[in-house]
């Protein structure tokens, strides 16, 4: 599912800056999917608009679109070409003049391919139109040849040249000539107050360094700079409205300045400031209650106000941006309830609720048991959204009106990759689809009223990627019409426009106009050529997009494209539709925005040029005849436009500059002039919406009033339709039900993978259920009668049925649990009589449960595990007619806490050598052992915890063991040395020092240097001979190594003599009590070579006396026999054989856990690759901790003497 990308929406029902491009004024649903939306009463937040030119929000797993004619709070960015809109009261227009140029670079670019040299843009207009033939596609214009059609002129359209001149009055910003930002807000709706916030906006920087804030109470005739009233020193940043109060104003300072806000409840005419101890990112407002804010902090707080910013109160830290919401009105009982997303410590989400005014933990909910995806959650009209991903795959859960979550049921092989929510509107989920197999397409899918059953709408849907990485469908909704849409649709690799009157149950081409600008006949053959639209809207939603509607002029339709065999992106011409989109007129041959005025009696165009301009056009008759007025005097490259919010929307103001080094130019257009009266009732036609020739839509016949196109007349407010009658119902009423597919003879049949019955599986025995026909009706159609009865699903007795299809599942999908932790089992029956049966639940650790009916075990079974391992989880399903079982095999685990590494530190060439992984805790469940060792490449992977190995050649080698433990892979790793020979000699201390033993290894660490170096010092021995290893546990003991040092030239090797010869050096001065070193200020401790102990102590109690002391006796015994050998080992044959022998005991004594034959042992050059470990069976073992003496590193011997290892043959 895709992620709502940064910049919510607005207070009351807006959307973020991008998300509402498509919704301004109706503009419809060309989906841009980073943002969000919100219905009129779930409000999304909105964040700051990007200070740099072509802003577009991050995307994200969820997107959505909302209802048309939502409006953010906060001004949005100019994207660099001319702007048209009619903005509310709630809305500021955001204006960015282009860096270097008078105009957008963007607009240059795209003007300077089309227009021709020398030539004047206003009139290459015209005789472009008169002479220039489209190319591409399947089309031609007639010729004046014999046969050919002669041309129309009643079917051209018809421009008057002669220039006509409009009431309009300029006002310069004087003094704002370098501020390169402008931010409009217009309160409307009989309000003449106009606010307009400039700024000088440092590309260098990044920063804003100037601004000031004017304002008009006369239309915006003339303005009055107010830097005064908000403080000289003051800059400012952006502009708020209260969407349901337009008199309340909010300025916000640049934080990097001050952090502070500017409040007035006078229309901006007074302001109040209040500091601020956090930086606002985002506003969201409440739908209704005029006081009531979010805001979003840069370090992701949100803080709630009851005062319109005068007070704020930390709700929630940790707060996922974009994903905190106002309650619903209808679906949520408390009007100050709060939605939103919340990360945890350990950096999950969550889903939670909570009052404003009374966030506490204590107080918070978590509609969603468990965690969802990160930048998941949407609340939008009656409908909450989360995403949860397990196994490597998404699932969407649904609550309809709060009720608990239902996991959104697609056609079983759809696979999801993303998913996009585009409409909530009513009562029907409208998403967006991209499956497995689709790259840069995507499958319109319609759901129920609870929006858990989808079925496809179109397929291939056309989408893209924005600047920014947002994805955006080629889909839009015309406003005016419910269940009117327009896509582009990919079909061999070719675009093509489609429209639907009835949800996507029916699409077909457009049909191209029949004749062109001129009125010669265009030959355009259904269905190889047709007329095709760019779909896209505006970015911003205060500009015009390529493709515009409008609620109060439900029947006129204005957009670019082209005609052909598919979509292009040359020979672009503008077209206007005047019957909903059944036959359509050419009417410029260049790109032009309009502008809807008068409820839409009137339109006015104005070109796309990066060249100063001082005319527009306006139609009286819905793009039939166009005439020319001027609005200036002077040439003005033209910013943007913005029209005065209300019912007759007659007056605009124009933003341009003359250069682009000269101040802002404010022109005020004043179009009643132009009517010399009001509509009467004699002055409309009725006009009955239809579908070619189909007038039956959406179950109903609508006749609204249209102005007749003769008459020129001012409409005021908005007429709508006359009347509405309901039609008798039809199959083209009905689309497919979940899990049927409409098949070439127009039937609704089962697919392969839908089994029919499987719908009853919830209900008993006496019982009944909608068993589908296999249709459903659309939703919102008012269709009566007809075959409304045979379509229908009807109600029928649950069928006594058998158990089938039984399965045992964990509730996040997991096949791990965690020891002492609730785990959650969910028993899913896809036959049966669910109430009448028997449910018996054995959890594999002697514990088992038994249920009457499967409804008491719809939240799931929850079970504790107290001990580690793989249990096996069976459950047994019985009713009269039969029964079903089923098996899961669960791992239980607990954290693997600490991985030891244990092996000797130094070993001989070709010596096997064991290595184990010693952990804690000891039994934690199944694990995976991946050992590296040496140069090799290939890791070895084993089952269990130890290993044997051999080294070939001398050197430093580091082992490295990975244990997998569920989630948790832990390693640890260490280094042994390899020789052909060496000395090794046990170290004991003076008592004093295990006073100061903590018995940790960073101490042992420290204490062997210091050990080492004290040697050094009393025996001159080089250091490179000397390895010491202070061992764990009490009392103190440590091993002493002398090794053969090498030069890196490899000169210079010491000889087996040369290491008898350290080795007396060394005994000889550790016998002199001559090793010693300073713990700390007065503690000497001495060093030592320890006893040779042949037996264990003893209990030395009175009723073992005669016991005790003859192994005291041998003790002394064996003490005084190693002592002569040490000092006659010269002269005894043998003894290094003895010494050999002794050390290949000890060292397979080293590891703390009793190894069997099992255990693998390799020599270094031979390693198994992972591959080679398939088909094993595994077996539970258990490691045990080691005792406290034990070590990082094992042990060679525990003599006193030294003993001399040769080299092996």
């Amino acid at each position: 599912m895709g992620k709502v990308g940064a910049g919510g929406g607005g207070g009351g029902g807006g959307g973020s800056p991008a998300g509402l491009s498509a919704l301004v004024a109706g503009v419809g649903l060309w989906v841009f999917l980073a943002p969000c939306v919100r219905s009129a009463d779930a409000c999304c937040p909105l964040e700051h608009p990007s200070p740099t030119p072509g802003w577009t929000p991050t995307p994200g797993p969820w997107s959505h679109q909302g209802p048309p004619g939502r409006a953010p709070t906060t001004p949005l960015p100019f994207l660099g070409r001319p702007l048209f809109a009619v903005a509310p009261g709630d809305r500021a227009l955001s204006l960015e003049r282009a860096r270097g140029s008078g105009a957008s670079a963007a607009v240059a670019a795209r003007s300077s391919r089309r227009r021709r040299s020398g030539t004047d843009p206003e009139k290459a207009e015209l005789e472009e139109g008169a002479s220039r033939s489209p190319r591409g596609g399947l089309w031609d214009r007639g010729q004046q040849e014999s046969g050919a059609p002669e041309r129309d002129p009643d079917k051209a359209t018809r421009f008057r040249m002669e220039e006509l001149r409009l009431t309009s009055t300029t006002f310069a910003l004087t003094g704002d000539s370098a501020h390169n930002q402008a931010m409009v807000h217009w309160s409307g709706h009989n309000s003449s107050v106009i606010l307009i916030l400039t700024k000088l906006y440092d590309y260098n920087l990044g920063s804003i360094t100037e601004s000031s804030l004017w304002r008009s109470t006369d239309y915006g005739t003339t303005y009055e700079k107010l830097n005064d009233k908000v403080g000289l020193k003051t800059i400012l940043s952006y502009l708020y409205v209260c969407p349901t109060n337009k008199r309340k104003i909010m300025l916000l300072t640049d934080p990097e300045i001050e952090s502070s806000l500017l409040i007035s409840s006078d229309e901006g005419a007074t302001y109040q400031k209040y500091r601020l101890n956090f930086y606002i990112q985002s506003l969201l407002f409440h739908p209704k209650q005029e006081d009531w804010i979010l805001a979003y902090s840069q370090d992701q707080k949100l803080y709630s106000s009851a005062e319109f910013g005068r007070r704020w109160l930390l709700i929630q830290e940790g707060v996922v941006p974009n994903r905190f919401y106002w309650s619903v009105m209808g679906s949520n009982k408390e009007p100050d309830l709060v939605h939103l997303e919340a990360r945890t410590v350990d950096g999950h989400s969550q889903y939670l609720t909570c009052r404003m005014q009374n966030c506490t933990d204590a107080n918070k909910n978590k509609p969603f048991p468990g965690y969802i995806d990160p930048d998941s959650l949407i609340v939008q009209d009656d409908y909450v959204f989360v995403q949860l991903t397990s196994g490597g795959r998404p699932h969407y859960y649904v609550s309809y009106r709060r009720n608990a979550f239902t996991q959104m049921k697609l056609p079983k092989y759809a696979l999801p990759k993303d998913m996009h929510v585009i409409s909530t509107d009513e009562n029907q989920v409208f998403a967006a689809v991209q499956e497995w197999n689709q790259n840069d397409t995507y499958n319109l899918y319609i759901s129920d009223t609870r929006g858990v059953y989808f079925t496809l709408a179109l397929e291939n849907v056309q989408s893209s990627r924005g600047p920014e990485g947002n994805v955006m469908v080629d889909l839009y909704e015309v406003a005016g019409i419910k269940g009117m849409f327009l896509a582009n649709k990919k079909i061999d690799n070719q675009v093509k426009t489609f429209i639907t009157y009835n949800k996507g149950r029916d699409w077909r081409l457009l049909q191209a106009p029949d004749t062109d600008l001129r009125g010669d006949p265009v030959h355009c053959l259904l269905p190889y050529c047709s007329l095709h639209l760019h779909l896209k809207v505006s970015e911003n939603p205060y500009t015009s997009g390529i493709i515009a509607s409008r609620d109060t002029a439900p029947s006129i339709i204005v957009a670019s494209g082209n005609i052909g065999s598919e979509l292009s992106d040359s020979d672009i011409s503008m077209f206007v539709s005047s019957d909903a989109g059944n036959t359509w007129r050419q009417i410029f041959e260049e790109e032009h925005s309009v502008l809807y005025l008068d409820q839409g009696g009137v339109l006015v165009a104005m070109k796309h040029t990066s060249l100063p301009i001082r005319h527009l056009w306006l139609s009286f008759d819905e793009g039939r005849t166009w005439s020319k007025y001027s609005f200036t005097s002077i040439p003005l490259f033209v910013d943007g436009v913005l029209g005065e919010p209300g019912e007759e929307t007659l007056i605009m103001t124009v933003f341009g500059h003359f250069s682009h080094r000269s101040e802002w130019q404010l022109v005020k257009v004043d179009y009643k002039s132009i009517f010399d009266r009001r509509c009467a009732e004699e002055d409309y036609r009725p006009w009955q919406l239809h579908s070619q020739g189909e007038a039956c839509i959406m179950g109903a016949k609508r006749i609204y009033k249209k102005r007749k196109s003769e008459r020129k007349c001012m409409q005021g407010k908005y007429a709508g339709a006359m009347e509405s009658e309901p039609c008798v119902c039809t199959e083209a009423d009905f689309d497919c039900d979940y899990g049927y597919e409409r098949h070439s003879n127009g039937q609704c049949l089962p697919a392969f993978w839908f089994n029919p019955s499987s719908l009853s599986k919830d209900c008993s025995l006496g019982q009944s259920y909608l068993n589908s026909t296999g249709y459903r009706k659309v939703v919102s159609n008012n269709c009566t009668d007809g075959v409304r009865e045979q379509y229908t699903a009807k109600p029928q007795k649950c069928p006594g049925k058998a158990p089938r299809g039984l399965r045992i599942i964990t509730a996040d999908g997991k096949l791990t649990a965690e020891q002492g932790h609730n785990v959650t089992l969910m028993v899913q029956l896809e036959e049966g009589d669910v109430q009448r049966t028997l449910i018996q639940v054995d959890f594999g650790d002697g514990i088992a449960v038994s249920y009457v009916n499967l409804s008491s075990m719809e939240d799931g079974i929850k079970h504790v595990y107290q001990n580690v391992g793989i249990f096996r989880v069976t459950v047994q399903v019985d009713n009269s007619l039969g029964s079903d079982s089923a098996v899961l095999y669960l791992h239980v685990t607990c954290p693997l806490e600490h991985v030891h590494l244990s092996l000797p530190f130094v070993t001989t060439k070709n010596k096997e050598v064991n290595a184990t992984a010693v952990l804690w805790p000891s039994q934690v469940g199944t694990l995976t052992y991946v050992w590296w060792y040496g140069n090799n490449t290939e890791p070895l992977i084993t089952l269990e915890g130890s290993i044997s190995f051999k080294f070939t050649s001398e050197g430093m080698n580091t082992i490295t063991v990975q244990v997998s433990a569920g989630n948790a892979i832990l390693q640890d790793t260490k280094t042994i040395a390899v020789y052909e020979e060496f000395r090794s000699l046990r170290l004991s201390f003076s008592p004093n020092l295990d006073d100061y033993n903590p018995d940790i290894p960073e101490w042992r660490r420290d204490i062997s240097r210091v050990i080492k170096k004290a040697l050094v010092e009393a025996t001159g021995v080089p250091s490179q001979h000397i390895l010491v290893a202070v061992l764990p546990g009490l009392p103190t003991a440590a091993e002493l190594f002398v090794l053969p040092y090498q030069d890196p030239t490899g000169d210079n090797k010491r000889s087996p003599e040369d290491l008898e010869q350290i080795s007396e050096v060394l005994i000889h001065k550790l016998n002199q009590n001559s090793v010693h070193f300073e713990l700390k200020p007065g503690v000497q401790v001495l060093v030592h070579a320890a006893h040779l102990t042949a037996a264990p102590l003893v209990d030395l109690t009175p009723t073992h006396s005669g016991s005790a002391m003859l192994m005291l006796l041998s003790v002394v015994f064996v003490g005084l026999a190693v002592f002569v050998i040490y000092k006659f080992k010269r002269k005894i044959p043998g003894i290094n054989v003895y010494a050999q022998m002794q050390n290949e005991k000890e060292q397979e004594m080293i590891s703390p856990v009793s190894h069997t034959e099992s255990r693998p042992s390799f020599p270094h050059t031979e390693v198994r690759r992972p591959g080679q470990l398939i088909d094993e069976k595994v077996e539970s073992q258990l490691i045990e901790v080691p005792n406290s003496n034990f070590e990082s590193n094992g042990l060679l011997g525990s003599s006193s003497v030294f003993s001399r290892i040769p080299t092996e043959h």
